[in-house]
């Protein structure tokens, strides 16, 4: 009869469930563009979130209906098409089924959160309706939080965009983001960053609500313009890097369909390229938006100038 060693046993038992421990989840079935519909994610917070923000928004639009006042179609689009709607893309699609598979996927989720949606959810000016649509207690209290002394220091351009640099690589050169991959709530809450620094920096640059600070449109084009280099810099220091961002995590998946070498130079194209694309875009805009104001500045100066040369004319001549 053979014998059993008791401590074998146990071994063995307490082996598998040490690998199960830092193995990563099971991995979906190969990416393609019909992914992005077929693994579509289940009901969650981040669901109940933009519901909630959208059905919000939209009530507050009807409330200033209601009462004769009219609110620009153009911002509500924005607001809820490529502000609230980029953030479901990312999150709620099948994408998000691949975010901590495929390192492309996940940069592209974080070029959304931290430059697209911000800005679009910025130029639905959110505040300015909700200032408009509360009643006058809401209302003062809103515009006290506004005003306040955590508000301006978070709104703060330069510091929004200090924040805005060091976060990708605080977050993928460093053992951080292997963390994220193997946690499920740290990853979320790297979501939830990005999108409110995004937010901090790109609501004082393009938005139209009433901030702390507003900068001159000098100002804010040349801090947009910073943003090109940066994203150039980050995605060809992505490509050309000798270590797998996360270590050993995307080669453990042993995927046959994805090579993570050949899908880390993808993720660094997409972040300069996608990333130099939304730079650019925006200082036009905002250019466009600086001639604007100094034509109308130019108006306003000449109606000045007519006036007074009005009254001059019109006073009676001594003598």
């Amino acid at each position: 009869m053979q014998r059993v060693d008791p401590v074998s046993i146990a071994t063995e038992v307490a082996a598998p469930a040490a690998t199960s421990v830092a193995a990563p989840a099971a991995t979906p079935p190969p990416f393609s563009l019909t992914s992005v519909f077929t693994e579509v994610q289940p009901v969650s917070w981040t669901a109940v979130g933009l519901a909630l923000a959208a059905g919000l928004y939209l009530y507050g639009v009807r409330r200033l209906r209601v009462r004769g006042d009219r609110w620009p179609v153009v911002r509500t689009l924005l607001f809820l098409g490529p502000g609230l709607g980029g953030i479901a893309t990312v999150t709620l699609s099948g994408l998000a089924a691949y975010d901590t598979t495929l390192l492309s996927v996940h940069l592209t989720q974080h070029l959304v959160l931290s430059m697209v949606a911000p800005i679009f959810l910025a130029l639905g000016a959110p505040i300015t309706l909700a200032l408009q649509a509360l009643p006058p207690h809401p209302r003062e209290l809103l515009r006290t939080l506004v005003h306040s002394r955590i508000a301006r220091l978070c709104s703060y351009p330069l510091a929004a965009f200090a924040i805005f640099m060091a976060t990708p690589f605080a977050l993928y050169f460093t053992d951080l983001y292997r963390y994220t991959l193997e946690h499920g709530w740290a990853h979320g809450l790297v979501h939830a960053h990005v999108l409110l620094v995004g937010c901090l920096l790109f609501w004082p640059l393009l938005g139209l609500d009433p901030l702390p600070h507003r900068w001159p449109y000098p100002g804010r084009a040349l801090l947009m313009l910073l943003c090109v280099p940066f994203y150039t810099v980050l995605g060809l220091t992505i490509m050309q890097s000798t270590t797998l961002l996360g270590g050993d995590w995307h080669s453990s998946l042993d995927l046959t369909w994805a090579d993570p070498w050949q899908d880390q130079v993808i993720a660094g194209g997409i972040l300069w390229g996608g990333g130099e694309f939304v730079s650019v875009t925006m200082l036009a805009v905002l250019v466009v938006r600086w001639m604007r104001q100094a034509e109308r500045e130019a108006r306003r100066i000449d109606r000045e100038l007519d006036r007074q040369e009005a009254e001059q004319r019109a006073r009676p001549t001594v003598g």
